[in-house]
């Protein structure tokens, strides 16, 4: 496995830490959860439960080691400090500040341990203005003009469905640990890895802040290519209240579509710029797409060379025997559903281990180097 004998501790909850040492976790890494005392990661109790266990804490936390700790006591942080000397990756998902006060930071562990890459995750990063403010993901999305975005058919700004911060500073910490470990490798030592939330959200803006850069205008968002101003990239309700999605606008997609659709002199509308202009040929696709249901739709789709999907709920998309056959789908000998890696190696693939932590099973065991 690629980051076998890699030893991890996890002080992290909810989704960005858990997510990035979870990867680790599938891809070889020996990972130990650090638990408070009493019930101990929070997403243990977090919504619907299966089998005894909540559904969220086996997708985040399976194939890991878990140990309670007292960070607040003299003797937490000594063993804390303890097992950090022997450890290869240090994550803390804390508020600024917090880690320092209780004397587990990076410098402390540093002066333990030379080659530690210790990441820390938070909202607004370890610096700058914003660095005590409170935040999760829809906070830190609606500061990063995000939300704003998401506007629905009433022009109103919408709640984002995908938590695109956490996940986006989960695999930017991901990045930056494997990049720390690559160059520990030739130096011997470690290094710090601040990873900001709202930078993460940023730093993936670089397709849509042409407006904004070349002009100094805010965007409309029904307006832009990616937000509903192409005909060829929205949805579309069909007759029985479902919808679906056209999501190609690429003339070649336009006129494959309109050509079946008996409407080819319509395609000049497509090779507008995205915005009013392309009205018309969004009033005729609001038409003729709300003539047939969905699967009708679907079936009309087949074999036509043209970027469609239905508007699936996640209960549909789970149900897809497509998952399984991409290893993103598997059950464990209970029955509970494990969501697999996203990561595939051809050489060394992932071992999933779809056994969350019982509390405080403790670091017995840690792999020898």
């Amino acid at each position: 496995m690629k980051l076998e004998g890699v030893r991890v501790l996890d002080l992290s909850f909810f989704l960005p830490g858990p997510m990035l040492t979870l990867m680790m976790a599938d891809h070889g890494a020996d990972v130990l959860k650090i638990e408070p005392p009493g019930e101990g990661d929070p997403a243990r109790e977090i919504g619907y439960r299966k089998n005894g266990t909540s559904v969220w804490f086996r997708n985040t936390s399976r194939g890991k080691r878990s140990l309670q700790v007292d960070l607040k006591s003299a003797e937490g942080r000594a063993l804390l400090l303890d097992l950090a000397a022997e450890a290869d990756v240090v994550v803390e998902a804390f508020r600024p500040g917090v880690i320092q006060r209780l004397g587990f930071d990076y410098e402390a562990v540093k002066t333990r341990n030379p080659g530690i890459v210790y990441v820390a995750i938070s909202a607004f990063g370890q610096t700058g203005p914003y660095r005590d403010r409170p935040a999760h993901d829809i906070a830190v999305q609606a500061l990063a003009g995000m939300v704003s975005l998401s506007e629905g058919f009433d022009g109103k700004p919408t709640p984002p469905n995908m938590p695109a911060a956490d996940a986006l500073a989960s695999l930017t910490a991901l990045s930056g640990v494997l990049m720390a470990l690559l160059r520990r490798e030739k130096t011997g030592l470690g290094d710090y890895v601040d990873v900001a939330m709202f930078d993460s959200v940023l730093a993936w803006t670089p397709n849509v802040t042409g407006k904004i850069f070349a002009t100094g205008e805010a965007h409309v968002p029904k307006d832009e290519r990616s937000w509903g101003g192409n005909a060829m990239y929205g949805l579309y309700e069909c007759a029985d209240g479902a919808w679906i999605c056209l999501g190609g606008s690429e003339v070649k997609f336009a006129r494959n579509l309109l050509a079946g659709l008996d409407r080819l002199d319509l395609l000049p509308y497509a090779e507008l710029q995205p915005g009013p202009g392309q009205e018309p040929l969004r009033a005729f696709l609001r038409e003729a797409f709300v003539t047939k249901t969905r699967a009708e739709w679907e079936a009309w789709f087949e074999g036509r060379d043209v970027c469609f999907a239905p508007v699936r709920t996640l209960k549909e998309t789970f149900e897809d025997p497509a998952l399984e056959a991409r290893g993103m789908l598997s059950r464990d000998a209970e029955g509970n559903e494990i969501v697999g890696t996203p990561i595939l190696f051809s050489n060394e693939p992932a071992a999933i281990d779809p056994v969350p932590p019982a509390l405080g099973a403790g670091p017995a065991g840690w792999r020898d180097r």
